[in-house]
């Protein structure tokens, strides 16, 4: 099937709705227009933003509809998901880098209201602490934006996570240390810990949108729509939010 249409899976009593996608491409689209029409109903909106190679094209999308439409980012404010332990901000790998140079450079968004985890912080445990009342004193997340590992982990909550966990260290798999290689000289270059906003947070953004493009996310898209809601496939809980969106193209879902 290529046109592009919409379902909705009753999970529980509760309910994802599913938009269908023919392509990468189209996803991307679609995942902007509901983050353009968001910040038009609220400006000051906060945003959770994710990192790796699936919101790349939203992003583009996001940035074109800035040049074209003039859509303004001066009162939004964001949230990522998570960094890289032991890399610097200014170092061409951490995600502070990867959101200026894929979003944050080419919009109108004030800087300061953008907001990273301290991937150097001296003290891990108090950066998360800091984290989570930073969230909480913007009065939580409105909108999140997720992807999904092929392990089923969504920021880097990795199987296993507990789904009461807040901003936490995780040390990362061998499987998504390897996904995220290619980002890398090696896959030695990747670093072995993360910081991570947690299960929780996550679960207490007001909406949720999940974004998941080719057949390697195949698998974790069917286990998280059709199997059961466990700590091994962390992006399973998503089951128990009462907003939530999945945004894929054919090739994630034909399992579904």
């Amino acid at each position: 099937m290529n046109k592009q249409s919409t379902l909705t899976k009753k999970v529980n009593t509760m309910q994802i709705k599913i938009i269908r996608c023919k392509d990468y491409d189209e996803m991307s689209k679609k995942a902007a227009q509901k983050i353009i029409s968001s910040i038009e109903k609220k400006p000051n909106i906060v945003l959770g933003l994710a990192t790796g190679s699936t919101p790349i094209g939203l992003y583009k999308e996001l940035i074109q509809d800035h040049k074209l439409h003039g859509t303004s980012y001066k009162h939004v404010y964001t949230v990522n998901l998570d960094e890289y332990v032991g890399l610097a901000p200014e170092d061409k790998n951490s995600y502070f880098s990867f959101m200026k140079k894929q979003l944050f450079d080419k919009i109108d968004i004030n800087l300061t209201h953008t907001n990273i985890p301290n991937g150097i912080a001296p003290d891990l445990e108090e950066e998360s602490k800091r984290y989570n009342q930073l969230i909480e004193s913007l009065g939580g997340v409105d909108l999140q934006i997720l992807g999904i590992g092929q392990n089923g982990h969504i920021g880097f909550n990795e199987p296993g996570t507990p789904f009461t966990s807040t901003t936490h260290t995780i040390q990362l798999t061998e499987s998504t240390r390897t996904a995220n290689a290619s980002h890398f000289n090696s896959l030695d270059e990747v670093p072995t810990y993360a910081i991570t906003m947690g299960v929780q947070n996550i679960m207490s953004s007001k909406e949720i949108l999940l974004l998941a493009s080719g057949s390697s996310k195949a698998k974790a898209l069917q286990q998280l729509i059709n199997g059961e809601v466990t700590e091994e496939l962390p992006a399973s809980v998503l089951r128990l939010h009462d907003n939530v969106t999945i945004i894929a193209d054919e090739e994630a879902l034909k399992y579904i």
